[in-house]
């Protein structure tokens, strides 16, 4: 089965936080925080649709100025989600420009910001247009929790300590529908929009008597094209969890978002023998990143965002992750 996005750190363990998610198919790209993103080419750049931000702490928001640069001209709107105030943030980074060059000639842009608090809180717009001036909007009505929701997948997040809030995410894909080009060629059908109807009747659910238009000549049912040539499987899911202490109750809700991720991409930015300090700048330890992989059943480990204390023994974090993950050290 083919995946519908493709994720990616953007810098080393020991820089930056932040994943870059790819889709397959189609000119679109996600980014969850928005710390250095050198690495990225103004492509991968020009194709982020949303940005989803963690907290405003420099090293997850600072890239936001580049970003900006690239995607200022274009017609797309950029998408921001962040936690409670992350809209006055948003505000205070515009404001810091003048854009006297911007007018009603311009391309019509616009950066949304949403603020999550359990529930979406408030949601503004900033238009190129108008000089980027704040304008409050209604923000959409979402189930507790969920950021996005679209036809191919959705983004939950959950709001965890890190002394302030701070956002971790996971993303959803609904059922993954991929062809299979030699049930096509042994119905004699060909390749076209109509597929894209058929898989999106698959990821509805939709009755296998359902019928499919192939061309003004020939219908199928759905359960034809399932049987036949398309094949369904679970989504994908990833979760993307940084900076929070390391107490009982973020390690709960960390794996409770988690829940069953096909990939989990977790600060862990102390070795366990440095508790006493990750306590004191509320981060996760390498033990606590593993027990929260362990707990929601996570099928694979990416940790990341490592303090540089262990540039040395680079391979101290992943292993202590590791044997946390796997039940084999003591984590309390």
């Amino acid at each position: 089965m083919t995946w519908l996005v493709q994720p990616r750190l953007v810098n080393d363990p020991f820089s930056d936080p932040g994943l870059f998610v790819d889709f397959r198919f189609g000119r679109r790209a996600l980014l969850f925080d928005l710390g250095d993103v050198s690495p990225l080419s103004a492509r991968e750049l020009l194709r982020v649709s949303h940005v989803f931000v963690s907290h405003a702490h420099m090293d997850h928001f600072a890239g936001f100025d580049r970003l900006l640069r690239h995607v200022l001209h274009r017609e797309a709107p950029l998408h921001l989600t962040g936690p409670a105030g992350f809209a006055d943030r948003v505000a205070a980074k515009l404001a810091a420009y003048t854009w006297n060059l911007l007018d009603e000639d311009s391309a019509d842009f616009a950066i949304v910001v949403d603020e999550l608090d359990q529930r979406l809180s408030g949601r503004w717009r900033f238009r190129a247009r108008a000089a980027f001036r704040r304008e409050e909007v209604a923000p959409p009505s979402r189930p507790a929790g969920v950021v996005l929701e679209e036809e191919e997948f959705s983004i939950e997040a959950a709001v965890l300590d890190h002394g302030t809030p701070c956002l971790a995410f996971a993303l959803q894909e609904r059922l993954r529908v991929n062809v299979r080009r030699e049930g096509l060629e042994r119905l004699g059908l060909p390749v076209g929009p109509w597929l894209n109807v058929a898989k999106r009747a698959a990821r509805r659910g939709d009755d296998d008597d359902t019928l499919i238009a192939v061309d003004a000549a020939r219908s199928l049912t759905l359960g034809e094209l399932k049987r036949d040539a398309l094949r369904v499987a679970p989504g994908q899911r990833l979760a993307y969890v940084v900076d929070a202490a390391a107490h009982a109750e973020n390690i709960e809700r960390a794996a409770r978002l988690v829940r069953g991720a096909d990939q989990l991409f977790i600060e862990a930015a102390f070795a366990d023998e440095d508790a006493a300090m990750a306590a004191e700048r509320r981060h996760l330890t390498a033990g606590a990143a593993g027990e929260i992989a362990r707990r929601g059943g996570a099928s694979r480990v990416v940790p990341f965002h490592f303090s540089p204390r262990y540039l040395d023994r680079p391979e101290l974090i992943p292993q202590q992750v590791e044997r946390a993950w796997r039940g084999e050290s003591g984590f309390r």
